[in-house]
This record gives structure tokens, sequence and C-alpha cells, in this order.
């Protein structure tokens, strides 16, 4: 017997998936920011060698980028608690992401930072800019520009990845999208718009991220 596609039970939990969709893109807000602030000062450290922490970093960034995301996530969400932490699925779900994406934006931000040439820092250093200035605005912004797609990818990718964070029973979008589907069972349609809703985030994402990296990172680069 042939398939017969029926989107009405879906669309009548139109309003979940939207709940979810807006979860997720809390989720990603809070993690892309917290995430690439640890990224900076990651990549400034590796960057230049600071002295212990290049070597915690180093570390850090090689045990996230070759573990699976969901393991980092139950061992967060199932391991702490053993030592005595507790914490809700909102804010594993958030610590998370912030740990994933700040040990990629460690490594992206690291060689742009790199990819600065040092007499721009000897020419700040003329003008009498401070530290923080010259790193401010002689190298971050700069180096910002010079990785922003990959970053802005990046972003993208961890919020894609916050699905499975719906293992943990964070109510993002694919939480939703299998409660949906559990009561109506129309699998094949829920999953297709559910599918169609990331795809407009993710787009919608890169076009807001393309348009701050026009306005604040790239022009100012």
């Amino acid at each position: 017997m042939a398939y017969k596609f029926d989107f009405v039970p879906v669309l009548q939990s139109a309003d979940l998936l939207l709940k979810g969709a807006l979860f997720t893109l809390e989720l990603t807000l809070i993690g892309a920011v917290l995430g690439v602030a640890l990224g900076i000062v990651g990549g400034a450290v590796r960057a230049w060698n600071i002295k212990p922490f290049s070597a915690i970093f180093g570390v850090y960034v090689e045990l996230i980028r070759n573990t699976p995301f969901l393991v980092q996530l139950f061992f967060i969400f199932f391991g702490l608690p053993s030592l005595g932490i507790q914490i809700s699925e909102w804010q594993a779900a958030v610590l998370a992401m912030v740990i994933n994406l700040g040990a990629y934006s460690t490594e992206i931000i690291r060689a742009g930072i790199q990819a600065i040439n040092r007499g721009q820092l000897e020419a700040a250093a003329a003008l009498a800019m401070n530290r923080f200035e010259a790193f401010r605005y002689v190298v971050l912004v700069p180096a910002l520009g010079k990785v922003w797609p990959a970053l802005s990818s990046q972003i993208i990718i961890v919020m894609l990845g916050s699905a499975v964070c719906s293992q943990i029973a964070t109510q993002e979008l694919s939480f939703y999208a299998n409660f949906i589907q559990s009561r109506n069972f129309r699998s094949f349609e829920t999953y297709l718009l559910t599918t169609l809703v990331y795809l407009v985030m993710a787009i919608l994402i890169r076009q807001l991220l393309n348009w701050l990296g026009r306005r604040f990172i790239t022009r100012n680069g």
C-alpha cells in the first residue's frame, strides 16, 4: 500500500516545534558567546605559548576534539553529579556546548592570531598603545577577520550538534520532534519538518554571522 502523507497531526503541534527551535537558538547564543570568548583566551595563550597555560589548553583541545560530543555531554550530566556537582539538563547542555565550541574556536582563533604580522605589534608599541589596546585593535580584530568564516561554520556545527542534548531531556528542537512523533506516529512528516526547521535556523544564523562579520569584524580588520 502506498504511503499517505499527512502533515496535519504534525502541524497541530507546531507550537512545540517553535518552542524547541527557540530553545535551541537560546542554547546556541549562550554557547557561541561563551565558547568564542573561551576560544579567544585559548587562542592567545596557544599562539604566544604562554606557559603553563599553553600546555593546559593543548590537552583540553586534544581531549575535546578527539572525543564525541555526546560522550562529553554524558560525562557532564551523569559524571559530575558523582562528584557532588548537581546541574540541570539546561546547564549541562550549555556547559557541553561552551566546552566543545571553546576547543575548536581556540585552534581557529590561534591560526588567525599567528597570521598577524608581528611588525604590527611593534607599530602599536610605537603608538604608545598598552597591551590590552594592542591586543584588541591590532591583533584580535584582524585575526577574527581572517578566520570569521571558519568560526561561523563551527558555531553552526555546534548548533546542529545540540540535537543530541535531547538524550538528557533538554527540551530543544529534537526533543520535541521525538515527543511529537511518539504521539502521532507520523515519523516521516515530523522529522521532515524538523529537518527544514534546522535548515532555516542554520541559514539564518549564517546570515546573521555574516552581517556581524561585515559590520564589526572585517570592516575594522
